[in-house]
Order: structure tokens, then sequence, then C-alpha cells
């Protein structure tokens, strides 16, 4: 898989008040995206997954825990 890196500034204020180190607030911040641009309809569940780092059934597991979930509430309700 072909990957392009993109650099995003964040003010040092910000990493010292999540107190988190570069690395692990840069895998959250994927992780944000990608359930975001999911959420949106912007990807797919298995790209945001590869985005986020995780496998599609990983991805669609931890999506509660963002408050969004993988099938719309219309869809529940149908009969």
């Amino acid at each position: 898989m072909a990957t392009r890196q993109i650099v995003v500034r964040v003010p040092e204020k910000v990493l010292l008040a999540e107190k988190v180190d570069e690395a692990e607030f840069a895998r959250e911040l994927l992780v944000l995206a990608a359930v975001k641009l999911y959420e949106i309809g912007r990807l797919s569940s298995g790209r945001a997954a590869e985005l986020a780092g995780m496998s599609r059934v990983e991805f669609l597991l931890n999506l509660g825990r963002y408050r969004v979930f993988p099938f719309e509430a219309e869809l529940l309700l149908q009969p």
C-alpha cells in the first residue's frame, strides 16, 4: 500500500494539555479523522479502517466509543 505523508501543525500547548506524546496524539488524530470521514460518508468503513490503522471489524466495533454507529437508525427500524 502506497502512503503519503501529511504534516499537521499542532500548538505545543495542545500536546501539553492532552498529556500524551506526539506519536499517540498523531494516532488518535488519524482515528478521529477516519471516524468523522466515515460518519459523513466520505470514506467507506474499509477505507476508514485503513486510515485508522485497524481492521474493518475492529473499526466498526470501536465506532460506538465515538457515538457513531455503522447502521442508520431508519434502517434498523424497518420491519
